[in-house]
């Protein structure tokens, strides 16, 4: 501001003087122009040759400063009109949800974020604000949304123990009323929806691996129902609007997960094991350490989402990763994505521990808020 009040005042004596002096052509033309110092304003003569340079320097000046102003962006690919998509992912700055939309900008779509902040954070998509391409809405979605898509991603929900067993009642409109939400909003507008679902809807499976073939094994008043009852409703009402209302649905029981933008006290194997060992903490195991899950990262993850949102198969499709490690058994039978999707999981274990623990490395050493950990998006390869 102080380089701009500079050259206005310089301007504007500059445009004065020219009216009120007479100039001849052998004698240097002088003006009066205005040097800022802190609270101080000095006037000095200068020529009318030095006044030229001097707000030609800092036009130049004002220049530079709002290049450094512009926010720089990842590279997103081109699309045309008849290619590009108009796509809503609600929960859009969640940890799954962020590394989405990631994607989904790098290829070069028109992405808007539904989320109300719960277990979200703004800067898990502060890299995309501003581009002309990107949304992000404050919204719950237990309220209607009026908007233009092309596809939906309902991601929307708390899906860490802690979290969703904070406010079951919250968690179970999340899932009831939101998902009525979306699905009115994808038959009006008739769009695309995928249904972010769970492998929780299997319970405590007796079926090991589990196909999505069976029906699971729940607890309906349980601790963990909120969650694990709402997602079945979830999907109920999916095939509910497809086979009544036609609406192009798609159904994705997700396995465990992580990554980089976990929230480190989310309470699950993952980020406790590393947020402990980062501390010198003891390594919390419950039970006799016998029980197996399976994990998978969640670039994985984000590649089967987008391949069954751009398939024809409306059936529920589990994706997670078949390698199991020792801690309850849960483990997906992802023949059905193999075969439909021609997805797997490519990610290793170790790879992907190392990115978390480099994350969480980072998260632990902010202590100011200036202090950004910011995960930059990595384009997938194909």
């Amino acid at each position: 501001m102080t380089l701009l009040i500079m050259l206005l005042l310089t301007v504007y004596a500059y445009s004065k003087l020219q009216d009120e002096i007479s100039i001849t052509n052998t004698v240097p033309q002088k003006q009066f122009s205005y040097e800022h110092r802190g609270d101080d304003i000095k006037i000095k003569v200068e020529t009318k040759d030095e006044l030229s340079d001097k707000i030609f320097m800092l036009q130049d000046k004002i220049r530079q400063l709002e290049r450094l102003d512009r926010k720089p962006f990842p590279e997103v690919q081109f699309l045309s009109y008849t290619n590009r998509k108009r796509i809503l992912v609600t929960g859009g700055a969640g940890f799954v949800g962020s590394h989405l939309v990631d994607q989904l900008m790098l290829q070069g779509h028109e992405v808007t974020v539904a989320d109300n902040f719960f277990t979200g954070r703004r800067r898990n998509v502060e890299h995309w604000i501003g581009h002309e391409n990107f949304e992000l809405l404050n919204h719950d979605i237990i309220n209607p949304l009026h908007i233009e898509v092309d596809e939906i991603y309902h991601l929307a929900s708390p899906a860490s123990p802690p979290n969703y067993m904070y406010n079951p009642i919250k968690t179970i409109k999340t899932n009831t009323l939101g998902t009525i939400n979306m699905l009115g909003l994808a038959k009006r507008v008739k769009a695309k929806l995928l249904l972010a679902s769970t492998s929780e809807v299997y319970g405590d499976p007796e079926v090991h691996p589990q196909p999505e073939t069976y029906w699971g094994h729940v607890n309906p008043i349980g601790p963990r129902a909120c969650y694990d009852e709402g997602k079945r409703v979830a999907e109920t009402m999916c095939y509910a609007y497809h086979k009544q209302g036609g609406v192009d649905i798609r159904v994705a029981r997700i396995f465990n997960t992580f990554g980089p933008r976990m929230h480190m006290n989310d309470g699950r194997v993952v980020s406790n094991f590393i947020l402990q060992a980062l501390q010198n903490q003891p390594i919390t195991v419950y039970g006799d350490g016998s029980q197996t899950r399976s994990f998978q990262y969640v670039s994985d993850l984000v590649d089967g989402l987008m391949a069954l949102m751009a398939s024809n198969y409306t059936q529920p499709v589990n994706l997670g990763n078949p390698d199991e490690y020792t801690i309850n058994q849960r483990k997906p039978d992802i023949s059905v994505a193999m075969k439909i999707l021609k997805w797997k999981p490519k990610v290793p274990m170790i790879a992907g521990l190392n990115k978390t623990i480099e994350y969480f490395k980072s998260e632990l050493s902010v202590r100011h808020h200036s202090q950004r950990n910011i995960w930059e998006p990595e384009k997938h390869s194909a």
